[in-house]
């Protein structure tokens, strides 16, 4: 059972949610798993390869944080998932309690503005400024930090960092925490996600055909739980791996079924890690023409 926080924590306390929205690649998602100490959020080197809302909740002595990460804005291929992935981005920086732009350090591009003019309200809003260990310096970050000063006065902080080894965490999470509202927790203590176990199972899945068939498999493909039972500290999980044409089956499933035995074996051993119990896990793969563009088929799988 959730313990709650004690009355201690509530005096002075800061809580709220915590934005992260930012166009495809930038490492939102490497930057709430390095918030969180653990992975919630799949990477992968795709554009959008966060398609859902999810929502880590990190505690602090001071302050809780609940993070959101979203799908990256897309401007480049508009259809009917994009749209969707692209409405919830919005919903997600709109609503917020503080706003973290993730971009790339040196890289200030059209799309961060686009992505700043959406972002209406009285939300503060932090830029992060990531991948600066690909720099040869940080102090390469100092002219567009100066340019960003300028141009955008009204922002609450700056930050450069490194999503990928944790350089510069700290001084992100202190400058969320100073932004937040006063107010006490919503989340346990012990609390980490809203997601169920299933939600993660396919999320996994997914990361594991994206990693491991890179170009290969095209974007529109997607996983769904068929079967998630619990008996006890074990699971037994069926999914099906959802693709768009009849020659993408044979790409997954691999010669011999050699390619879906890997990524079953890579899934569950990653869910086993994270559920810390054993996983049974069995994959299907199925064919559903023109999923990507239906909106019945889009709703179903959890898209909204």
């Amino acid at each position: 059972m959730t313990q709650p926080f004690s009355p201690d924590h509530v005096a002075g306390f800061r809580c709220g949610y915590v934005a992260l929205v930012g166009r495809p690649n930038t490492g939102k998602s490497t930057l709430l798993n390095q918030l969180m100490g653990q992975m919630l959020s799949i990477t992968a080197d795709r554009a959008q390869t966060t398609r859902h809302r999810i929502q880590g909740v990190l505690s602090r002595p001071n302050a809780q944080l609940i993070l959101v990460d979203s799908p990256g804005y897309q401007t480049q291929r508009i259809n009917p998932l994009n749209k969707i992935l692209n409405r919830t981005a919005q919903s997600v920086g709109q609503q917020a309690d503080v706003v973290v732009l993730v971009t790339e350090a040196g890289r200030w591009r059209r799309e961060d503005d686009q992505i700043l003019a959406w972002l209406k309200g009285d939300a503060p809003v932090i830029v992060v400024l990531n991948k600066i260990d690909q720099l040869p310096s940080v102090n390469e970050a100092l002219p567009l930090i100066a340019k960003l000063h300028a141009d955008h006065p009204a922002l609450a902080a700056i930050v450069p960092l490194s999503a990928r080894n944790g350089q510069g965490i700290d001084a992100l999470l202190d400058a969320i925490e100073q932004h937040l509202p006063e107010a006490p927790p919503i989340y346990g203590e012990d609390e980490l996600t809203d997601r169920p176990e299933r939600f993660f199972a396919a999320e996994i899945i997914r990361e594991k055909l994206f990693r491991l068939l890179g170009e290969e498999l095209p974007y529109e493909s997607t996983v769904v739980i068929d079967r998630f039972e619990e008996e006890g500290n074990l699971r037994r999980i069926a999914a099906t791996i959802i693709v768009e044409r009849r020659a993408q089956k044979p790409i997954v499933l691999g010669q011999g079924g050699e390619r879906i035995k890997r990524i079953a074996s890579e899934a569950r051993q990653d869910m086993e890690k994270m559920f810390d119990g054993k996983v049974f896990l069995t994959l299907w793969v199925q064919v559903r023409s023109g999923w990507s563009k239906d909106g019945t088929h889009l709703r179903s799988y959890g898209y909204e």
